[in-house]
């Protein structure tokens, strides 16, 4: 495994991000741990997740694109972030580029914040965690109505590796459904393999048990490989 990715898991802990226990998701499902990137909260935590998107975003699409989309409103930030972190990593000047909830009628007019979009540009498109495509279906007609666009790709933080709609995961979903290239910072399977009975700062943070029932929910859950 990359070195960036065991930082990043390392990292996810430290802001609390990452946590382990009992949760349920939005869909319902009794889950051992959860992500919420809304933990992500001064500009020090920002200037290093834009750090670890960029290393993805390179490994994944290289960086022949011309903007990076991030859709309202975790999207705002991940696409600064990131799109700072690429210049700052890389020498390459990306543009970045975010949609409105409503259409503004002055000033800055449009449903778009930072760089247009525009023909032929090249897009990829930058989220929080993996989703259930809702987000995706809202954003691409957005990005298509701007011209003669080549939406390229999908990059989230975590790919929680289980079924979305159907018996795919939701990554693989929205690649079959939208044609999209999609990509993640880490996979849980990853995330499971750094932690497992090694400790971190004095504690180990997957033990036997907590494995025992991470397993359990694979199998309830999980995408058969």
């Amino acid at each position: 495994m990359e070195q960036y990715k065991q930082e990043f898991i390392e990292f996810m802990i430290d802001c609390q991000v990452l946590k382990f226990g009992d949760f349920v998701t939005k869909s319902g499902r009794n889950t051992p741990f959860f992500v919420n990137t809304g933990f992500y909260r001064t500009g020090s935590q920002l200037r290093r997740l834009g750090q670890y998107y960029a290393k993805a975003i390179q490994d994944a699409f290289g960086l022949e694109f011309d903007v990076l989309f991030g859709p309202a409103y975790k999207g705002i930030p991940l696409t600064v972030a990131a799109s700072m972190a690429i210049s700052e990593l890389y020498e390459t000047d990306i543009r970045y580029c975010s949609n409105r909830k409503e259409v503004k009628d002055h000033g800055d007019k449009g449903i778009l914040l930072g760089s247009p979009i525009q023909d032929k540009d090249r897009v990829v498109i930058i989220e929080d965690v993996t989703t259930a495509g809702t987000s995706i279906e809202e954003t691409l007609p957005i990005i298509r109505a701007q011209g003669e666009v080549d939406p390229v790709g999908l990059v989230v933080s975590v790919d929680r590796m289980e079924r979305g709609q159907g018996e795919k995961s939701a990554l693989q979903e929205i690649q079959e459904k939208y044609g999209l290239k999609t990509a993640a910072i880490v996979t849980m399977e990853e995330v499971v393999k750094h932690l497992y009975n090694r400790p971190y700062k004095g504690k180990v943070i997957i033990d036997d048990t907590l494995k025992e029932a991470i397993d359990a929910y694979y199998l309830k859950y999980g995408v058969n490989k």
